[in-house]
């Protein structure tokens, strides 16, 4: 990754709608994923045609889940599969470049499951992986977007540059926020535990966004010809509705509740142990702290190590931060 880029080689009309996309994703769409993705489907519909389009992240070592989809003019329902080592998601882990049908005659896009409307096949399709950086080696395959037609031939090279470049931006914005995430985890754990995401984070998520749609449902019974204007409002509660899914899934890929239950086994005196190692005190300070022998605290340790099933205590320590959060 090293080095300064080569210009992009797209033509003059490709080129002015990419540079006006660049400054509304980085003015618009900092946070709002779902609008992201939105927009940088529409941006590619002015350049190539699109009938469907899917954004998906990778999970664990096999599971693949899609916050967004869109298929022949219609919102396809967030989903989540079971990738097999034949699909485009291996095949893009194996290259690690962007994917065209043209590649394989479309062999690996159509042995995976297929995403959208099942009974018809994309005639042509590319789909370009997204990394982020990782902590050592080379970086890391954490997603993808596909943009794929029904009608053969219809992305030519400057149509896959271009989506490309529309790609980095994605992947930009999104390695941006996992940045700032990790740079509150190095926070001591009170100052970090409220910035990392629970099942109450959800719940409050949800409630909020809930509301959202029952005001906009109030607006649309005050209107004085409900008649008139109900297509509109409904709508916008269509589009709402939409943005839940969609961020719900990516939700529940931030989501554990084994923190909870690995804290709940511990022993009140190794509770306090516990808490005060995410706060990153050596057995000293413990042992000062809590009032206890040095090789009390190295009981403790020993007995939450093994009921985590932990080798490390910064692994034990990271877990507890994560329950703190609560």
């Amino acid at each position: 990754m090293g080095g300064e880029k080569a210009p992009l080689r797209v033509d003059a009309e490709t080129a002015i709608i990419l540079r006006e996309a660049y400054h509304k994703i980085e003015a618009l769409f900092r946070s709002d994923h779902y609008g992201l993705y939105d927009y940088v489907r529409f941006v590619a519909g002015k350049i190539a045609h699109v009938d469907a389009f899917f954004v998906g992240f990778l999970q664990g070592t096999s599971r693949i889940r899609y916050p967004y989809g869109y298929d022949d003019g219609e919102y396809v329902n967030p989903d989540t599969h079971n990738f097999g080592p034949n699909g485009q998601t291996a095949w893009l882990l194996s290259h690690r470049q962007t994917y065209r049908l043209a590649y394989d005659n479309g062999a690996a896009l159509h042995a995976g499951i297929p995403v959208g409307e099942a009974g018809r096949r994309s005639a042509d399709a590319v789909t370009v992986p997204i990394f982020r950086p990782a902590k050592s080696g080379p970086s890391q395959l954490f997603g993808l977007l596909s943009m794929q037609s029904y009608t053969p031939g219809s992305y030519d090279d400057n149509a896959v540059r271009a989506f490309e470049w529309l790609c980095e931006l994605v992947e930009r914005v999104l390695t941006r926020e996992g940045e700032d995430r990790e740079a509150l985890r190095r926070l001591p754990a009170g100052d970090a535990a409220p910035n990392l995401l629970t099942s109450d984070h959800v719940m409050e998520y949800l409630s909020h966004r809930i509301a959202s749609i029952r005001e906009i449902a109030a607006e649309a019974m005050d209107e004085p010809d409900v008649r008139a204007s109900v297509h509109a409002h409904l709508g916008r509660i269509i589009d709402a509705t939409e943005h839940i899914q969609s961020e719900l899934i990516e939700m529940l890929m931030e989501t554990d509740e084994g923190p909870e239950r690995r804290y709940a086994s511990l022993t009140k005196a190794q509770q306090n142990v516990a808490v005060l190692l995410a706060d990153g005190l050596d057995n000293d300070q413990l042992a000062a702290e809590l009032g206890i022998s040095l090789n009390t605290v190295k009981t403790h340790l020993s007995a939450i190590l093994r009921k985590y099933g932990m080798a490390y205590r910064a692994q034990v320590a990271d877990d507890i931060r994560k329950y703190l959060a609560r």
